[in-house]
């Protein structure tokens, strides 16, 4: 199985990038996960650019490709200001036109005891998208001790259980057929 992790945050140590990277460090023998890395790197969505027949910015197009190849993702995201990141949001717009992405397994793992907004707006956002949202999925996973790293939560018994069971209820589920 292929899982591909999303960093909502462009921060170098953000605790959301930390939470992503300890997927891939304690993702079953099984399982591949990939932390995607390009998100700042996407330009600004143009729908003139996304049009049919159109030679899309190799970086979006790398988006789509790993969207395509993944049977399932992990997204984790701080809120700003009530909402979805921009950065992440953008990748999102990329991808709402694309075959690539309806019928997508996604785990949403808040990293925050005080976010609510941004994941009630993310999980309408990927319904609209046509993505599957399981609920024993979508987790809130409050960080003890701020600046944690991957390692360290890999390491933390309770955070990696929590971890591991998105990742056993994504291995779980029926991989999508692709539309």
């Amino acid at each position: 199985m292929k899982i591909l992790a999303i960093s909502g945050s462009l921060r170098a140590k953000s605790s959301s990038t930390s939470l992503v990277e300890a997927t891939r460090l304690l993702a079953p023998p099984d399982v591949t996960v990939t932390v995607y890395d390009e998100l700042g790197s996407l330009p600004h969505f143009n729908p003139d650019i996304d049009m049919e027949g159109a030679v899309l910015p190799l970086v979006v197009a790398n988006l789509r490709r790993m969207i395509g190849e993944a049977d399932a993702l992990v997204i984790s995201m701080p809120e700003y200001a009530h909402g979805v990141p921009g950065s992440l949001k953008n990748a999102l717009d990329w991808l709402v036109s694309s075959s690539e992405f309806p019928g997508i397994v996604v785990g949403l793992i808040n990293p925050s005891h005080d976010s609510f907004h941004a994941n009630a707006a993310l999980t309408e956002i990927l319904k609209t998208m046509s993505a599957r949202l399981p609920a024993e999925a979508s987790v809130r996973i409050p960080l003890p001790k701020r600046g944690m790293d991957a390692e360290a939560i890999a390491t933390d018994p309770a955070l990696a259980d929590a971890l591991r069971a998105v990742m056993e209820t994504l291995v779980a589920i029926e991989p999508r057929e692709r539309w």
